[in-house]
């Protein structure tokens, strides 16, 4: 059996991203590819390494051309997918890449990204206890940013074990520039990011922090508070995040690293790393892999997981 998908913002990275694992699944057959300004071009002229499809014509993204697949896949700028969303069937089922249907609480998202809140769909992180059930079945899927998933996935053993509590979390991600999207700006040219490393975003204002606290809200955390910078790093692509929260009592890192060992178990897509060793960018490029490691600072009395 065979699925039809359509990609909406081919053109860009996610959309790119998603051809190149689609064209790695037999069950998925490729239909539209669509985008704005690039409408009428040729794929290849954006993704060279997509040759299987090099020939196909970028159509404009519309509800018209999207409409007829079995999945459609939206990987647009924050703010325009709920619209096309909206006028897609209920039989569609849709993956938005965009934030536009990722938070609960409207007032977040109008203090975040200034707009009016578009609802919330089921939230696209098997990982989060219970939630590879609520995916089940669902025609809409709203998918993780990039550092809440990190985020969220280096603390999520710590939380649902009861080692933290949420409260004073520190979080530092340095990130490559893909996740910035392809359009031109200048603190992105390779002659401002090589050789350089630069914060953003700092002092709570990062889009991503209120996606990490509901997050952590969901893992049992009563009161959730994060200091959250984000790092624009010299590399193309891969997040590498350190978090750090207070303990809530002593423990041994062999103890929190059980901890994480019990919680990964059955996730196929996680690997606590052997200890001793940390997570480096390089090992799970071109994948959808996390690799964590965790220790306890005993004199800081803090956990560390990276």
């Amino acid at each position: 059996m065979t699925f039809s998908v359509a990609v909406a913002g081919a053109t860009g990275y996610a959309g790119g991203e998603a051809l190149r694992l689609l064209l790695s699944t037999p069950e998925f057959e490729i239909g539209a590819l669509t985008a704005g300004s690039s409408a009428g071009s040729l794929l290849l002229s954006h993704h060279q390494h997509l040759t299987a499809l090099g020939d196909r014509v970028i159509l404009e993204t519309t509800a018209e051309n999207l409409a007829g697949h079995d999945v459609v896949i939206l990987a647009l700028p924050h703010g325009t997918s709920a619209a096309i969303a909206a006028q897609l069937g209920p039989d569609i089922l849709v993956v938005d890449a965009g934030a536009d249907h990722r938070l609960i609480d409207p007032a977040q998202w109008r203090q975040f990204y200034g707009t009016d809140h578009a609802g919330t769909w089921p939230y696209g992180l098997p990982e989060l206890p219970g939630q590879r059930d609520r995916l089940v079945g669902t025609k809409r899927i709203a998918v993780p940013g990039c550092y809440p998933t990190s985020v969220t996935l280096a603390l999520l053993p710590a939380l649902t074990a009861g080692l933290v509590d949420g409260t004073d979390v520190v979080a530092v991600a340095a990130s490559g520039a893909s996740g910035a999207g392809k359009s031109l700006k200048a603190n992105l040219l390779g002659s401002e990011v090589m050789g350089s490393a630069s914060a953003y975003g700092v002092g709570g204002v990062h889009r991503h922090v209120p996606e990490i606290l509901q997050n952590f809200a969901a893992l049992g955390a009563a009161t959730p508070t994060v200091s959250f910078t984000p790092v624009l790093a010299p590399m193309s692509r891969g997040i590498l995040a350190t978090v750090t929260a207070p303990l809530v009592a002593d423990i041994s890192t062999a103890q929190a690293r059980q901890s994480y060992l019990d919680a990964y178990a059955a996730d196929p897509f996680v690997t606590v790393l052997p200890e001793g060793v940390w997570p480096q960018t390089q090992s799970v490029v071109g994948s959808n892999a996390v690799h964590v490691q965790v220790t306890v600072d005993t004199a800081a009395r803090r956990l560390v997981a990276v």
